[in-house]
């Protein structure tokens, strides 16, 4: 079986699924259960698909359907840029259905088939949209099975206005995408030959006519690949479009599709970028195509995205809402990668292009990466939300003692996504920068980009150290007492409990081995040859060492993060030797409230309390917070210290 037959039939499995849970859905756990077990029988299938295609060092592209009249084709092709993206999205599909099982119970008074059966779609578009060679037909077919679903599901809850309004701005940003992303594609194949058999929307047709059209027509390629940037740009969430959609239909959506439309639906964008702006372009053409100018409009773009975001995100007092501008913020991370990485290739210097294969290694990584701790924050969210019926940060608190379990998990995905050492956010982060500083030859702005971004991390730890503060420490409010009443433990089910602690081993089993990333991302290269790809490839450099360093530009740069936690764990054991070397005993009792008032709400703090004067100083960048609801502080900021 070829890796394209194998994810043809996990395609087709989940729409098969999907029509199989229509049917069934009036008992909501077998529609639950009966989803899971499709999505597990599809991610072997995709999971295969992408193993055989890195291990055989990619496969050549296979036509399914064909109607050359009509200039439509189904062919997939599963390369080693592909392979990455699909085992991506099965990776995250299958904790994102099993976590479904018992979270779907926080809706009793709506029907899950328009949740089950939607979801399963989804799936099978994504599949098909990062493996489909056709750049027009099946590319819209693929988008509108994706972008359908994505409406129905983030106004699953229909009956709350917001939610609505959430899902419609979705409907229309996503098909703004898909419009100027097709006119793109329009653009470079009017007027030009097919070559051979292929068809003139082919990728393959189009790459091969490419080189002609730069020295013919270079205003038509550039508008082109500018519309490929904004269509993209649109569905990864980069600035200012990810503003306007993004922060409202992650909150609105069930946690579990929260988690696949962040973990993996914005990576589609992010695929489409790496895709048309690296393998599209022949490596003959490269004279002709200025890619310093792509470069440094990408990793500009991406240093805005991932300071806005990230600022935005720290004026957040809602879970998911917090996670969705966050999502902003990471995804700019990835441009900045792919943004330096295509400005260094711009220098034609073949003793720079280790630099661009390690910005763009920095940059694919953090696709996978942060699809595995984003998922797994908006899992946590979803379990938080089970537990004390809210979103809102404000009126959680001490909520670590009756949810341990997902407290941790909680606690690692923050220092994943903070790029904390010893977690895969650092890693990926870490490659970033190291791309971004030493790319100075093509630009003083580029280590300046790094910086920033570097300064960026920072900001995101201190966001989430309000996330796991304000809902896990700290005394329990009165809306988690009153949930935990008579409770042991708030963690109701292995269903809920197993995906978080999958994904959360992962985020440390990546941080811990880098030379698994490494080697990931390395198959990956040798297995995308095609256009910039072969300079990238050829460009890889990795030396072996002590367990769990990884070398990269030929010994330039180091990371060992056994070393790295070894130094950290001696400074903790300092600490803690100083904090006991006075000898002196600690008590535990209630706060003295002046001896006239007892401890309340009033008294806690809360999640509007951090950060006041920074948030103040930033007011300026937008995302205001949303209300958090009834009981809640005045959420109004202050205008003085």
């Amino acid at each position: 079986m070829t890796p394209a037959q194998a994810l043809l039939i996990a395609l087709v499995l989940c729409l098969a699924g999907a029509a199989v849970t229509a049917v069934v859905a009036a008992n909501r756990r077998l529609a639950g259960w009966l989803t899971f077990l499709v999505t597990t029988i599809a991610s072997m299938f995709a999971l295969f698909a992408a193993a055989r295609s890195l291990i055989d060092g990619g496969t050549a592209p296979e036509t399914f359907l064909r109607l050359p009249a009509l200039g439509f084709a189904l062919t997939l092709h599963v390369d080693g840029l592909t392979a990455v993206f699909i085992g991506l999205i099965a990776s995250i599909a299958l904790p994102a259905t099993l976590f479904s099982i018992r979270y779907m119970d926080l809706y009793p008074d709506y029907g899950v088939r328009r949740y089950y059966s939607w979801l399963l779609v989804f799936i099978a578009a994504m599949y098909g949209l990062v493996s489909t060679t056709d750049m027009m037909w099946f590319f819209f077919i693929f988008w509108q099975l994706m972008t359908l679903p994505g409406f129905v599901m983030i106004r699953f809850e229909h009956r709350n206005a917001a939610n609505r309004r959430a899902a419609l701005k979705f409907l229309v940003m996503m098909q703004i995408a898909c419009a100027v992303t097709m006119l793109g594609a329009g653009l470079l194949a009017a007027g030009t030959p097919t070559v051979g058999a292929g068809l003139r929307f082919d990728f393959e047709t189009v790459s091969a006519n490419l080189p002609a059209l730069l020295e013919g027509h270079p205003g038509r390629v550039a508008l082109a690949f500018a519309l490929f940037l904004v269509g993209f740009g649109i569905k990864l969430g980069m600035w200012p479009f990810g503003q306007v959609w993004l922060p409202d239909a992650h909150p609105a959506a069930p946690s579990p599709m929260s988690a696949l439309l962040s973990g993996v639906m914005l990576k589609t964008g992010v695929y489409g970028i790496m895709r048309y702006f690296l393998w599209l372009v022949p490596a003959e053409a490269t004279g002709a195509y200025p890619m310093t100018t792509w470069g440094a409009l990408l990793a500009g773009l991406g240093t805005v995205t991932l300071l806005t975001g990230t600022l935005q995100a720290l004026r957040q007092e809602q879970t998911k809402r917090l996670l969705a501008f966050h999502s902003i913020g990471q995804v700019g991370y990835i441009l900045l990668g792919i943004g330096a990485c295509l400005a260094v290739l711009g220098l034609n210097d073949a003793a720079l292009a280790p630099v661009a294969t390690v910005a763009f290694m920095g940059a694919l990584l953090h696709t996978v990466h942060h699809g595995t701790f984003k998922s797994l924050l908006f899992l946590n969210s979803g379990s938080m939300l089970l537990a004390a019926g809210t979103q809102d940060l404000n009126r959680l608190g001490g909520l670590l003692k009756w949810m341990p379990v997902t407290g941790i998990t909680v606690l690692v995905a923050s220092f994943s996504i903070s790029g904390v050492p010893g977690f895969n956010g650092f890693l990926s982060k870490w490659t970033i920068y190291t791309g971004a500083i030493q790319g100075v030859p093509a630009g003083w702005w580029l280590p300046v980009c790094g910086v920033l971004a570097i300064l960026t991390s920072a900001v995101t730890l201190a966001s989430f150290i309000k996330f796991f503060g304000a809902g896990f420490l700290g005394r329990a409010s009165e809306t988690v007492t009153q949930a935990a009443a008579g409770r042991k433990r708030l963690e109701k089910d292995w269903t809920l409990l197993a995906p978080q602690l999958l994904l959360a081993a992962t985020c440390v089993v990546f941080g811990l081995a880098p030379a698994v990333a490494f080697g990931l991302a390395t198959r990956a290269l040798n297995a995308s040859r095609e256009g910039l790809g072969e300079t990238l490839a050829a460009a890889v450099r990795t030396a072996e060492g002590l367990p769990g360093m990884q070398a990269v530009l030929g010994g330039g740069a180091h990371l060992v993060p056994l070393a790295v936690l070894a130094l950290l764990a001696l400074l903790g054991l300092g600490g803690a030797m100083l904090a006991r070397a006075g000898g002196s005993s600690r008590r535990t009792d209630s706060p003295w409230l002046t001896g006239y008032a007892q401890a309340g709400e009033a008294n806690r703090f809360t999640a509007h309390g951090y950060y006041a004067e920074f948030k103040r100083w930033f007011r300026w960048i937008g995302g205001a917070p949303r209300s958090g609801g009834a009981g809640s502080p005045n959420l109004k900021e202050p205008d003085h210290p």
